[in-house]
């Protein structure tokens, strides 16, 4: 089965093309690209469109690759063992009903094939990357505590996203087919915003998304506001039914928009578009 896009999900020719070109390769794709442009959504929606479970991982500073496998619960053993009667006593030297099996083991050992996300790799420590590699390349690993190697029943499609806070491993990005999302032109944002917000007034979405790219285009932003932020802020001006007209000063030059707080998240930026506001009225 191809991936070909979704009801739900506007994805370009050549992320589609990614999407297919990993599976056929059997890598894992990761998926790298601003923040709010759909990376986690993508696993999600290919996931659904091809009728596949969906298993995430999402990493945290603190998360260590062995958790993907399993995790030997000692401390609940050692508890059971001190409670245990003659009847749970099976259950305690059974090392079976202390192993947590992390979403790795879970995906190995599906009987049918899943998508599997692994979110934000880029969280964790450096070398996390690296400890996962035989995993991804073999799709086994071994289970020291039950002597048992686990092998992947069915391959399961992995999606990497990646953020970019941290270089990953030449040996890591050897193994996966690489995609990176760019930022959506105005074409395929309207196509997005459509999926969104099927009846929204075209005067409306032409001045927000006027207003929007004049926010990212400022030079100097801390913070780009993404697609996500798109969304959340014609939301925003939807429910407070705001009109087009207030997006915009009458002369047509740039103001700063009602709740701009869901574009722009920090004060230097906002400081930095009215004074933008400000220099341009000041020069009229």
């Amino acid at each position: 089965m191809k991936f070909q896009g979704s009801n739900n999900y506007v994805a370009t020719q050549d992320l589609m093309l990614a999407v297919n070109a990993a599976a056929t390769l059997k890598r894992p794709l990761l998926v790298k690209g601003e923040p709010g442009t759909g990376k986690t959504m993508l696993a999600e929606e290919v996931a659904a469109a091809l009728g596949m479970p969906l298993l995430q991982w999402h990493i945290k500073s603190t998360t260590k690759a062995q958790q993907g496998l399993y995790e030997y619960d000692a401390v609940s053993r050692l508890r059971d063992s001190q409670l245990a009667g003659i009847e749970d006593s099976a259950r305690v030297k059974d090392i079976h009903n202390y192993i947590v099996k992390g979403v790795l083991w879970q995906a190995f050992t599906a009987d049918e094939p899943v998508a599997l996300l692994i979110d934000e790799i880029d969280k964790a420590d450096i070398e996390f990357p690296n400890d996962l590699l035989r995993e991804i390349d073999r799709m086994e690993f071994y289970c020291y505590e039950t002597r048992e190697l686990v092998k992947a029943k069915n391959r399961p499609l992995v999606f990497i996203t990646s953020n970019n806070e941290k270089e990953l491993p030449d040996a890591f990005l050897r193994r996966c087919f690489f995609h990176y999302i760019k930022f959506p032109d105005a074409t395929t944002m309207q196509q997005i915003v459509d999926v969104h917000f099927p009846g929204l007034k075209k005067e409306l979405l032409a001045a927000a998304m006027k207003t929007f790219y004049e926010i990212r285009n400022l030079p100097g932003l801390k913070k780009k506001p993404s697609t996500s932020e798109l969304l959340d802020w014609l939301k925003l001006l939807v429910a407070e039914d705001i009109s087009a007209e207030a997006l915009h000063s009458q002369d047509n030059m740039v103001a700063v928009p009602p709740l701009v707080g869901a574009l722009l998240k920090n004060e230097q930026d906002v400081s930095l578009f009215e004074k933008l506001v400000f220099m341009q009225r000041h020069h009229r």
